[in-house]
């Protein structure tokens, strides 16, 4: 017995341990460790770890201090034992932040089973500049040709550090793109820098840690600034130099010494550059040629003679605009090599990487002094093999690369990128060899955060599709495509898709980037362009279903992440939107003329083909649902954000433009003038059907997809609703019809094609394999890839219940179809998994529910007496209905099972 006693009382610790919550994953505004902020107060989030069930913090404290000891000397903010259950985006109060400084914090909690953490690991943020005046660096303008097209441009600086360096930072940004050295070595890791936004109101800056990059003694700091967006060409090759015709540099480097002195080395009129660079070609549309005969070794290391090059001219450039980063830097996310090397039947040679995608390739080569090897890069190949580049329009796409001769040459492009799978190679010296390419992939670094797995391989290889079609278009701004001479930040484009988008990855903090770009490029009257930045000046036009980003988009990420802010900084743009609507439309409520593109690029048989409905549907009727739809997400967002006169305001509004919808479109027996598709899922998705005729319009909404054999016929602003409206009106059957179907138009079909991204057309390739019209046919375009909410909230059942999945819906709806269904979201508190598995007629439930939150589980067709819980009965108060057992869950990890036979399809979404 007194050994029995001994052993207990020795593991008493490790399960006192084992229950201890344990808190990690700190960020703030949603970055690990962020250098450069300048946001006053910043928000930080912790995640929870415990193996007890059922855990929500009561408490926390949390200390940011100047220096990792947390000193009581270098406190700037302690908050004492706070309660309260907030773990996500609280609010710094502390003293005033300083610019450039880097600030420590940690946190500790208490949970609801008497349980108290250790502090957690500390984290930091580092700020930026908070003032203009922070900035006592220079613009510098190199000597240069105002030319379409010239070579990239090189500046150097050389520069002393008398003592014993403790800490380095450099602050820079560019007009145009650019590429930061010291010593010789490149600066940082990112890509595309300073990124794209309105550069004539917002002008972003980065912050780099280069205190080990720096030596006593002598240094050289270099530069190179390529065209990018700020000069080069862009909307479809017909303008260039939109913002300016000439690149500049700012750049100001700050350093720390030991004995606690600083010196500032400042971008001035001390500088040199030159224009011989091997890169003598660089535009986004254009490609890259470079001439490594042309290289200059070592100028941007200590002992080059720059006497030949030529002083800059210090420019008054603005520099209130400029803005730290507050998005994810565009970053080499993964590298793909090739799965294969064949010659096309005219005899081209090309290299086949599998997976259409953004960025470029690294080549690497042996030859003679003068090579030159030509890459040119495309998505698809034709229908008997030969290398496709039409869809690209009037974008060359292309690498040229000399070689210098003398050994091995490895070289990956500076200025640009590609959309591609394949590459044509010409001018290669020898035979091409797997190790001879490598493709980079390149995007926007957003965490991943979901995943979605089902027993068809071919849906996931449609969700496959759907992530690389974001991967393909996150690039700084959500691109429509990233290959083709466009590359525009469509606002219709990424208002349909951004919950899909915020699923798959982290995408708020880039998405409070953009939307900030969004309100700047509104127009005084409230109207919201077709692209951000806006490159097109379309005369002040406005469309709906892509004017609406501007508050539909704001929703989603508080939804989402629960995320105030974005709607208090987008609110004025939101509202601006909406008054602009109201004004235009009049006092009828019907938004005439609102709608530029409609339902854009909805199936339409051929265009003298009457034998079948044609999917069309009224762009009046687009245009005022629209309009009702933004007016009820700014009343709710109005009411987050305690604005009750405003909510009141337009929660009226959005009644009267029901009420104008129902008159003009909607008949007693709840058909909708011109019956398509998109007609009845933008009535529905919306709330324009009055309670009483729902059902009827969902029916004939089923009535249409049967009509067409279970093909859909919706566009851009109806795919994204289709399913889930079938779903939420007791049709998920139909929905799955859809999902499923393989034949055009469907999701499917292009996945039979061969697709590995999502398609910008149903049919960009068409059944004879011949492709679409090649004015417009991108085969790496996201749009459709919105279907993905509906696998993620219905197949899988993941759903929010309380913004930022603080209160979590699981509410999965088996099919017949599938064996098993699987998703998981790491959200702000932790993840969260769905899955249900059949198995000899016994269906298996598998949830997890992250610490701090609660969840409300669905188990369809289940009856409370066939229900085990982890092998158990079920305990608890379950509560019964006609669709099955709903269960109150905690945190943990939960197993549930119960006999399942398949008599009846998915049942209505609650």
């Amino acid at each position: 017995m007194k050994h029995i006693l001994t052993c207990l009382l020795f593991l008493l610790p490790v399960v006192c341990l084992a229950q201890t919550p344990i808190v990690e994953s700190l960020t703030a505004d949603y970055l690990v460790n962020p250098i450069g902020t300048d946001i006053a107060h910043p928000r930080l989030s912790w995640k929870i770890v415990s193996t007890e069930k059922n855990t929500l913090q009561q408490a926390y404290t949390i200390v940011v201090a100047t220096d990792a000891s947390f000193s009581s000397g270098k406190t700037v903010w302690n908050t004492g034992r706070i309660s309260s259950d907030s773990s996500v985006l609280v609010t710094y109060n502390g003293a005033a932040l300083k610019s450039a400084t880097r600030y420590y914090w940690r946190v500790k909690i208490w949970d609801n089973h008497n349980h108290a953490s250790a502090w957690s690991k500390p984290a930091y943020f580092e700020t930026g500049f908070f003032n203009t005046t922070d900035w006592t660096a220079s613009w510098i303008q190199p000597k240069q040709d105002s030319a379409r097209l010239q070579p990239a441009l090189m500046l150097r600086k050389q520069f002393n550090a008398s003592k014993k360096i403790l800490s380095a930072r450099v602050y820079a940004t560019a007009r145009g793109l650019y590429e930061l050295y010291i010593n010789g070595n490149k600066v940082g890791d990112q890509q595309l820098t300073p990124g794209w936004t309105e550069y004539k109101k917002r002008l972003q800056y980065q912050v780099y840690d280069v205190t080990a990059m720096l030596q006593q003694g002598d240094n050289v700091i270099g530069a190179m600034l390529g065209e990018g967006w700020f000069k080069g060409e862009l909307a479809y090759k017909s303008n260039w130099g939109f913002w300016c015709k000439n690149l500049a540099l700012l750049c100001q480097l700050q350093i720390t010494y030991t004995d606690g002195s600083t010196a500032v080395i400042n971008s001035d009129g001390s500088w040199k550059s030159t224009q011989n660079s091997p890169v003598t070609l660089n535009g986004i549309y254009d490609g890259e040629n470079y001439d490594a005969r042309k290289e200059i070794p070592g100028w941007a290391a200590k002992g080059f003679n720059d006497a030949a090059w030529t002083p800059v001219d210090v420019i008054n450039a603005d520099k209130k605009i400029l803005v730290g980063v507050q998005s994810v830097p565009v970053r080499r996310i993964m590298e793909l090599k090739p799965i294969g090397i064949f010659k096309s039947p005219k005899g081209t040679q090309i290299v086949d990487f599998g997976q259409d995608m953004t960025g470029w390739v690294r080549l690497k080569v042996t030859g003679p002094a003068g090579t030159h090897i030509r890459i040119r890069h495309a998505e698809v190949l034709d229908k008997f093999g030969e290398f496709y580049t039409e869809n690209l329009r009037g974008a060359t796409a292309t690498l040229n690369y000399t070689l210098k001769g003398g050994g091995t040459e490895i070289h990956e492009p500076h200025f640009t990128f590609f959309g591609f799978r394949y590459i044509a190679v010409e001018g290669f010296p020898g035979e091409i060899k797997p190790e001879n390419f490598t493709a980079v992939v390149v995007h926007s670094d957003m965490a991943a955060t979901g995943q979605f797995t089902c027993s068809d391989t071919m849906i996931n290889k449609l969700q496959h599709n759907i992530q690389w079609g974001q991967k393909g278009n996150f690039l700084d701004i959500p691109t429509d495509c990233p290959q083709r001479d466009e590359r525009l930040g469509w606002t219709g484009d990424a208002q349909v898709f951004s919950r899909t988008a915020a699923f798959n990855m982290n995408v708020a903090p880039f998405f409070a980037k953009w939307m900030k770009d969004v309100a700047a490029d509104q127009f005084a009257d409230g109207g919201i362009p077709f692209v951000v930045p806006d490159v097109l000046q379309t005369n002040h036009a406005t469309s709906a279903g892509w004017g609406d980003v501007s508050v539909i988009v704001p929703w989603t990420m508080y939804q989402v992440y629960a995320d105030k802010r974005i709607l208090q900084t987008q609110y004025p743009s939101m509202k601006a939107y909406v008054d602009k609507i109201i004004k235009s439309a009049g006092e009828n409520r019907i938004w005439k003329g609102g709608s530029v593109f409609g339902d854009w690029l909805f199936y339409r048989p051929g265009i003298y083909d009457f034998s079948e409905p044609n999917g069309y549907t009224s762009p009046d009727l687009i245009a005022t649902a629209f309009y009702a739809y933004s007016a009820k997400l700014l009343s709710q967002s109005a009411g987050v954000l305690g604005n009750t006169a405003d909510e009141k305001k337009y929660g009226d509004i959005f009644e009267s433009v029901k009420k104008a919808f129902i008159h003009n479109y909607m008949t007693e027996t709840g058909r909708i003038f011109a019956d398509s598709q998109t007609g009845y899922v933008l009535a529905l998705k919306f709330g324009l059907v009055p309670d009483s005729l729902k059902s009827k319009a969902a029916a004939y909404l089923v009535d249409d997809v049967r009509s067409r054999n279970n093909h859909l016929s919706t566009g851009f602003l109806g795919t994204p609703y289709l399913c889930q409206v079938l779903s939420q009106n007791g049709h998920a059957k139909v929905a799955y019809d859809l999902l499923l179907q393989k034949t055009y138009p469907s999701w499917l079909y292009p996945v039979k094609m061969g697709a590995t991204t999502i398609w910008e057309r149903w049919d960009g390739i068409k059944t004879d394999s011949t492709f679409q019209d090649k004015g417009m046919n991108s085969f790496n375009h996201y749009s459709y890839g919105a279907v993905g909410d509906w696998m993620y909230q219905n197949v899988a059942g993941i759903q929010i219940g309380k913004p930022g999945y603080k209160q979590i819906i699981l509410n999965p709806q088996p099919t017949s179809k599938f064996t098993y269904a699987k998703a998981t979201l790491e959200t702000m508190y932790g993840q969260i998994l769905s899955a249900w598995d059949v198995k000899d007629d016994q269906m298996q439930v598998h949830v997890v529910v992250p610490v701090n939150t609660t969840a409300t589980l669905n188990l369809p067709q289940a009856r409370v007496e066939d229900v085990k819980q982890d092998g158990k009965p079920l305990t608890g108060s379950p509560v019964t209905d006609a669709d099955g057992v709903t269960v109150q869950l905690g945190s943990g990890e939960y197993m549930f099972s119960y006999p399942w036979v398949q008599v009846k399809e998915p049942v209505k979404a609650k």
